[in-house]
């Protein structure tokens, strides 16, 4: 194995195992997150009477979750390469097992999943912030539609994501 030269077998196992549950815990955050926000604070915001203060609550919250976001995508993005670096020095083992197929194929969902998250989350966000400071609630709920849409198919594409991690480590 690759990690011969550098550290042992048993000092490699306890770093996976690390690094295992650093992956796992940010995925727990980020995906839990981010169904804790769409099925739960998102539909009972509806409950508030005042849409600038629900648009500014949403607001704040999003900011707050941005961080978590952030720094737990950031450390799924590092952990995962560090656990699949095999696949990284020699990409033809992408195609040479059902998991590494399995791993490609995830890594190309995550990719979309990036740049419709955050592609979403820059353009429609500022504009839902600036349309609200402004009153113009009736353009702000047209833009919302489309937002949640983006923000739906990437949950969806986050679960996907989930559910084939969790089948690569059958094929590990």
């Amino acid at each position: 194995m690759y990690y011969d030269l550098i550290i042992s077998q048993s000092e490699y196992n306890i770093l996976f195992l690390v690094l295992l549950a650093i992956h796992v815990l940010s995925a727990i955050t980020f995906v839990g997150g981010s169904i804790f926000i769409w099925l739960i604070l998102w539909p009972e915001s509806y409950k508030m009477n005042d849409d600038k203060l629900r648009t500014r609550l949403l607001g704040y919250v999003g900011h707050r979750f941005a961080f978590w976001t952030n720094l737990t995508l950031g450390l799924l993005i590092l952990t995962g390469l560090l656990m699949t670096y095999r696949y990284i020095l020699k990409p033809s083992l992408y195609f040479q097992s059902p998991g590494g197929e399995l791993l490609f194929s995830a890594e190309i969902l995550i990719i979309a999943m990036i740049v419709i998250m955050y592609g979403n989350n820059i353009y429609h966000g500022k504009l839902i912030i600036r349309l609200n400071e402004q009153g113009k609630f009736d353009e702000v709920k047209k833009i919302r539609k489309v937002t949640h849409l983006y923000s739906m198919i990437t949950m969806v594409l986050m679960i996907i994501i989930v559910i084939m991690m969790v089948a690569m480590r059958v094929y590990h």
